[in-house]
């Protein structure tokens, strides 16, 4: 027997006991005669008192990472007790101590600053050493939560296939090259969503899987080439359905996990009020700080750009107040906003402090006294008024951006706080800006106000049936109620300009299915790697994932991606094309 307890386990309800526990060595100090060990397991630390000379020669010879078992007498450690671990009342008096195999040096010590390079490399020792070992336990438990949930609610789990067939739209696929069938590729799915479908044409009904997704696109803090989510679709469903059960996980995991009590219902929101509030479909609710429509003060104005963007009903003049750190921006740092609100889209950003009363800005020579008052009245003392003048679109960008780098720079929230949101009716339609053609907002299979559609209204101000839930400024899912009849599928491709030939050679089979009594229904996928990140009051996700990759989709540990033998590219019929860089990329 290797132990009868864990590191994390023992108490002084165990003193007087002989017990054995294994682990890593992750402390070693001798004082005097006494050769005392911290061993380590993934429940806690023990610290073992290791006095007789024969134990403590063979002991000596240990290095920390060793990993040893430790048998011996729980005893109380009476005035030498601490709180800085579990068993800090207890220690071990050790009888006996094996070695069961020995480490090398650490690569790295954990205890400093390490580069994220090294710590990928070797992300074992990584998970070993930090708390991202934590954040792995709570993704299990969350987990069983989850799987918990929808079994009570009368969920069905089904697995879904992994190699499927590439669809255009959204991210770029990873494409399978096929031995069998030469020249032809399977994908790796970006989300199961035909698949589900099918399934409520199946008559599955409710339907729920944790499920890995794959999607080839620019990588950053909050998303992986590989992530997992929480994927459900309902039959005989609309939007309160969908929103309500996935509350329901959600508020039940919080419970469970973080202790905390999540008020139901959500707030909802609709996308254009989000936008015109916060300049964000995904807004972070726990601070105030919305945009500021001030077309009616400067409409008139001698200031022409003001003027000009005021009166333009393309354009707006728009603004946000950084309540009392005016005294806290100086010039550089004005400098700094104004450069990170050009690279969001905007031409320009004016800004208008007030201290003692008084306003202060280049632009005050422009403006008449009555917009000086009607400014001063607006600015709290000590505020900062941010103001851009452009088209809509870049001003709820820019100051939506700005929104969140100010808050988070001056610290405007509780980060141990959370609030949830609904956002919903989300636009159908948008346009691409490298193709200039009308694409599906969400997808090509969300349920959309028809018969504006079929009037002949602009597809930009059309409402789809979609929603998104928001926790922090992080969208955490998103969903829609689905087109089941299969005339309206067809007229939504031709809104597209996708052909009858386009459509039935890449969504073929799902448009036959809805001909076979396809029932109403919706669905959410929710980001399960981005909801853990949040739990765990993270700002990366792959701290919450096992084995992550980098920002440029490589895995330092095991080296992918990686070439392969000539022999495997012949068996798949692929010749490697040598990239040639001319200077044009």
């Amino acid at each position: 027997m290797f132990r009868t307890h864990t590191c994390g386990e023992l108490s002084l309800n165990n003193a007087g006991q002989n017990v054995t526990i294994a682990g890593w060595i992750t402390q070693k100090r001798e004082l005097g005669p006494i050769l005392f060990l911290i061993v380590w397991d993934r429940f806690g630390m023990t610290q073992v008192a290791i006095n007789r000379p024969e134990l403590v020669e063979k002991a000596s010879k240990f290095t920390l990472e060793d990993v040893v078992s430790v048998s011996g007498t729980v005893i109380d450690r009476k005035e030498n007790r601490t709180d800085k671990y579990s068993t800090g009342a207890i220690e071990i008096d050790a009888t006996e101590i094996t070695l069961l195999n020995s480490s090398k040096p650490m690569p790295y010590d954990h205890r400093k600053d390490a580069a994220d390079t090294i710590k990928l490399k070797y992300r074992y020792l990584d998970i070993r050493k930090s708390n991202v070992l934590h954040s792995l336990v709570t993704r299990s438990n969350v987990s069983g939560v989850i799987h918990d949930y929808f079994d009570r609610n009368g969920f069905i789990e089904v697995e879904t296939p992994v190699l499927v067939k590439s669809t255009p739209g959204g991210a770029r696929d990873f494409l399978v090259p096929s031995r069998i069938s030469q020249g032809s590729f399977y994908a790796l799915p970006q989300s199961p969503q035909v698949f589900k479908q099918l399934l409520m044409v199946a008559g599955m009904d409710k339907y729920y899987q944790v499920v890995k997704c794959f999607r080839d696109e620019a990588l950053r803090a909050d998303r992986q080439p590989e992530f997992t989510q929480i994927d459900v679709e309902m039959s005989f469903a609309v939007e309160d359905d969908v929103m309500n059960m996935a509350e329901g996980l959600l508020v039940e995991i919080f419970r469970k996990i973080k202790n905390i009590a999540v008020p139901r219902p959500f707030l909802r929101m609709s996308f254009n009020e989000a936008m015109e509030r916060f300049g964000s479909d995904k807004p972070d609710m726990r601070f105030g700080m919305e945009l500021i429509s001030l077309n009616s003060i400067f409409k008139g104005s001698g200031f022409q750009a003001f003027n000009n963007a005021a009166n333009d009903p393309k354009m707006s003049v728009k603004g946000i107040i950084l309540e009392g750190k005016s005294s806290e921006l100086s010039k550089n740092q004005l400098k700094k906003i104004e450069k990170d609100v050009q690279g969001d889209g905007a031409k320009a950003l004016a800004w208008i402090k007030k201290e003692n009363g008084e306003l202060d800005s280049p632009l005050l020579k422009f403006f008449t006294a009555v917009e000086i008052e009607q400014l001063k009245a607006m600015i709290p003392e000590k505020g900062t008024l941010f103001i851009i003048a452009d088209k809509k679109g870049a001003v709820l960008t820019a100051l939506g951006n700005l929104r969140k780098r100010l808050a988070a720079e001056y610290s405007l929230y509780d980060r141990n706080d959370y609030k949830f949101l609904w956002v919903t009716e989300f636009p159908a339609f948008e346009v691409d800006e490298e193709t200039g053609r009308w694409t599906a907002k969400h997808h090509a299979f969300t349920d959309f106000d028809f018969e504006a559609a079929k009037r002949g209204d602009d597809l930009g101000t059309i409402s789809s049936r979609a929603y998104d839930v928001v926790i922090n400024g992080y969208e955490v899912g998103g969903g829609s109620i689905r087109i089941h009849n299969t005339e309206k599928q067809k007229e939504v491709f031709k809104f597209l300009n996708i052909s009858d030939e386009e459509a039935k050679e890449n969504f073929g089979f799902l448009i036959e299915a809805l001909e076979f009594g396809a029932p109403p229904h919706g669905g959410i996928a929710l980001g399960f790697d981005r909801l853990m990140m949040l739990i765990n009051g993270l700002d990366a996700i792959r701290d919450v994932i096992a084995f992550p990759k980098t920002t440029s989709a490589s895995c330092l540990m095991s080296m992918a991606p990686a070439p392969v033998q000539q022999i495997q590219l012949d068996e798949l019929g692929i010749a490697v094309v040598e990239k040639k860089n001319d200077g044009k990329n």
